[in-house]
């Protein structure tokens, strides 16, 4: 027996026209910014990887590992690190991707990142600059996912990273304390890898 799919994608992932990596080697960094893509001679990127951690460039932190390994297929990877979520502009300003967006609430998971165990606000964030705490929303994978489809309506958004893994299903919510549905439900977003 064989399986179908009922989502049949326009086209197959790799048949995407391959540019920097296949082309001219990998881009000296991952661009967060429009001049950044001027610099790279970019008028689009292909996939936007949106993450509530400062982006470096280093294995640490998972954004890199993913813009990497994508710009390794030859896709054109761009990085909207820690944005403003009070509105969609930070959402726009490397303008819209051809693929889709990626969001992650980053290494750890945002609720944890933000909170004690005792329910009290951490007043230190280790995944941003100066450690300054406050620099990424409640549940950010919801906000950064709703900010995305806000810009850019028609565009997918694919969720991963921990925080998104961890609520894959329905879940008890300790810092609400009711039992949430899926992240993939709540946040509106078209898919949800974990791994």
């Amino acid at each position: 027996m064989s399986s179908i799919s009922l989502i049949q994608p326009d086209r197959d992932l790799f048949s995407w026209p391959q540019y920097w990596a296949a082309c001219f080697g990998p881009a000296p960094f991952l661009p967060m910014s429009r001049e950044e893509m001027d610099q790279l001679g970019w008028d689009s990127c292909d996939i936007i990887l949106v993450t509530g951690d400062a982006y470096v460039d280093h294995p640490s932190f998972g954004m890199a590992i993913c813009g990497r390994m994508l710009e390794a297929q030859g896709f054109r990877v761009g990085i909207i690190a820690q944005p403003d979520w009070s509105s969609k502009d930070d959402f726009m300003r490397l303008g819209k991707p051809n693929l889709f967006f990626g969001v992650t609430a980053g290494n750890m998971d945002s609720m944890i990142n933000r909170y004690t165990a005792d329910r009290r606000l951490r007043h230190d964030d280790a995944y941003t600059p100066d450690n300054v705490a406050g620099k990424r929303p409640d549940r950010a994978t919801l906000v950064y996912t709703q900010r995305c489809k806000e810009a850019w309506k028609d565009v997918p958004v694919i969720l991963g990273g921990i925080e998104a893994s961890l609520r894959r299903t329905a879940h008890y919510d300790y810092w609400s304390d009711t039992v949430r549905r899926s992240v993939l439900v709540d946040s509106k977003a078209d898919m949800l890898m974990f791994w």
